[in-house]
């Protein structure tokens, strides 16, 4: 009984981990860096060995970057994000543009049917968009449905409700599968391509790293589960 119930505790602590750097990636993909979220990035202590080499590589660039900013770096990265992300061209192939949508439909449209899928999962789960104003389907709010389902996932297994944890570990792997890897891996490429700064270079590498190592780690926690029942 003490094992089982220290297993629930470490997989509560990865959880509330694993929503941590969901929450991180979200917000630097929701707006541009302010001087503030600087701040704090640059008071954060990055891994140096995750097991995954793309988010080992992007941490170690976005280390870089954060170690040399300067009083200019905000403007910066804001014109970087704007460059990267928005682009100035009228068609779907002048940056790299944080939809779903844009990646899975034939003519890289926006609100298609990824938008309306995301929305329905998100329905589905009791979770509320707030103040968030554009599509479902930003990599933002995909990436903050997996901190959130995370946290909920943690609050289960504090609860010692295992049957809702698991439901929540089942939800997020099959979002991974069908949502996040299924366009992000084109997003970054996109990313690479048009972003100048090692800042967002290095953010497309963890990001792309840490969906890959996450997919992993969810398979694994399905897998245990499925046994010890």
């Amino acid at each position: 009984m003490e094992e089982m119930q220290k297993e629930s505790v470490d997989v509560a602590e990865l959880m509330e981990m694993r929503a941590q750097v969901y929450g991180m990636l979200a917000r630097l993909y929701r707006v541009e860096v302010d001087a503030k979220t600087l701040d704090e990035l640059r008071g954060m202590r990055f891994p140096t060995a995750t097991g995954n080499t793309k988010a080992d590589e992007g941490y170690h660039q976005l280390f870089a970057y954060l170690k040399n900013t300067w009083d200019d770096s905000v403007t910066e990265l804001a014109i970087d994000y704007v460059r990267t992300f928005i682009g100035h061209g009228v068609n779907g192939y002048s940056a790299a543009y944080p939809f779903e949508s844009v990646y899975t439909s034939e003519r890289r449209l926006l609100m298609q049917e990824a938008r309306a899928e995301v929305l329905q999962t998100l329905r589905d789960n009791g979770l509320k968009r707030g103040s968030w104003t554009e599509g479902e389907d930003h990599i933002a709010l995909e990436l903050e449905f997996m901190q959130r389902m995370s946290l909920r996932c943690a609050e289960a297994l504090a609860a010692g409700n295992d049957d809702e944890a698991y439901k929540c570990v089942e939800k997020m792997s099959t979002f991974i599968e069908e949502h996040l890897l299924n366009w992000v891996p084109m997003l970054v490429a996109d990313m690479r391509m048009y972003a100048r700064t090692m800042f967002y270079q290095g953010l497309a590498q963890l990001t792309f790293g840490q969906l890959e190592q996450d997919r992993a780690v969810l398979a694994e926690l399905l897998e245990s589960a499925q046994q010890a029942a």
